[in-house]
């Protein structure tokens, strides 16, 4: 008898990362189609979406009502970190589990979290290994007001000391805002190697036009000389930036075109991006785990990966093994120009790297 299991859904499709949002909600729910349409499993999904509209005083409440109304106790959502901690007290109170499905700033291994996608040992920090024998040691900062771009500015501000560098610059903006004239009039001056770009939405959008623009004015900000790169950019914001993003540079797991590096979905078809292929891996690891084991949908995660024995989640962390990829975007599309072995998630940054020994040439003027 096929059990049906409800499954919480809470992603904005609405306000400043909706194209994001967007992107995790459409990998969740053909994960849910493909575990009601596999005849190998004993259950199958019903969805328990809610919107909290990019409103972050919604993200808790609307959680709550999630677990409150419905048997769900497991929630595939949230976009941003801060939305992320703001639903965490709640699925602790409830004894449920959030999976995770974005990249994010590592520092953190919750006993109520499943993190699918790519932090910092997967994304920054090989990227800067990259930009530093690619470009150099001078770096700008520019991000949105909250956790991702402080943890991340950090983070790189101490990897650039360490490597004998210097951070020029170091600006944030509020979530969505679009005024990044001091931040082009601060690069135009410092004059950086490079900049790492950890803007959301509008305000990503709005600055990669103005440096573009700036590109025209001055060669020396082209993406051949001084490039901007980023963590969290995947093809799901290709339409919203068009030209603009010419040149920009990525890191992550998965990019159009490569195999899916997630191991539950060995085999199958090509995704949009990572944030559909990491939020389809989440329901499709999910149902693996809960076959064959009525009653599991209500244990705690560390019981359910216990008794599992063997999942993609390590049960020390609740993060993923990932391949890191770092690729450039030609011609509207990424084109991956260097690709890693799979790295273990390590939020805490406690073992030693791999580092990507690819040969690169140095732009000079």
């Amino acid at each position: 008898m096929v059990r049906r299991i409800e499954i919480g859904l809470l992603y904005s499709r609405s306000g400043s990362y909706a194209a994001m949002g967007e992107a995790c909600l459409q990998g969740a729910m053909a994960g849910i189609a493909a575990v009601n349409a596999d005849p190998a499993l004993d259950l199958s999904f019903v969805p328990v979406a809610r919107d909290p509209g990019g409103n972050i005083d919604r993200y808790a409440p609307l959680c709550e009502e999630i677990l409150q109304c419905s048997g769900a106790r497991h929630v595939v959502g949230c976009v941003t970190s801060w939305s992320r901690k703001e639903v965490i007290p709640t699925l602790d109170a409830r004894a449920a589990t959030l999976w995770y499905t974005v990249p994010y700033e590592g520092f953190e291994a919750s006993d109520h979290v499943a993190y699918l996608h790519a932090c910092p040992n997967q994304h920054l920090l090989p990227l800067l290994d990259h930009a530093f024998r690619s470009w150099g040691r001078r770096i700008y900062l520019a991000g949105s007001n909250y956790i991702w771009a402080w943890e991340l500015g950090r983070l790189a501000r101490e990897t650039v000391d360490g490597a004998g560098g210097a951070v020029l610059g170091d600006r944030y903006l509020p979530m969505g805002a679009t005024d990044v004239g001091r931040i082009i009039e601060e690069i135009r001056a410092t004059r950086p190697d490079f900049i790492l770009n950890s803007l959301i939405g509008p305000s990503s959008y709005a600055f990669m036009a103005a440096y573009r623009a700036l590109g025209a004015q001055d060669a020396y900000f082209t993406p051949e000389r001084c490039p901007v790169l980023s963590c969290n950019l995947t093809e799901c914001e290709l339409e919203a930036l068009g030209a603009d993003a010419e040149g920009m540079i990525a890191a992550g797991p998965y990019f159009r075109g490569a195999a899916p590096g997630w191991p539950v979905l060995a085999g199958e078809t090509e995704f949009g991006s990572s944030f559909e292929a990491s939020s389809y891996a989440a329901v499709r690891e999910l149902a693996r785990l809960l076959h064959g084991r009525p009653g599991a949908e209500a244990w705690p995660l560390a019981r359910l990966l216990a008794e599992a024995g063997d999942s993609m989640i390590d049960r020390k962390t609740h993060h993923t093994a990932l391949p890191v990829r770092i690729a450039r975007i030609e011609a509207g599309a990424f084109r991956v120009i260097s690709d890693l072995p799979v790295v273990a998630g390590d939020p805490y940054l406690t073992h030693p790297r791999q580092r990507d020994p690819g040969p690169a040439l140095r732009v000079v003027s």
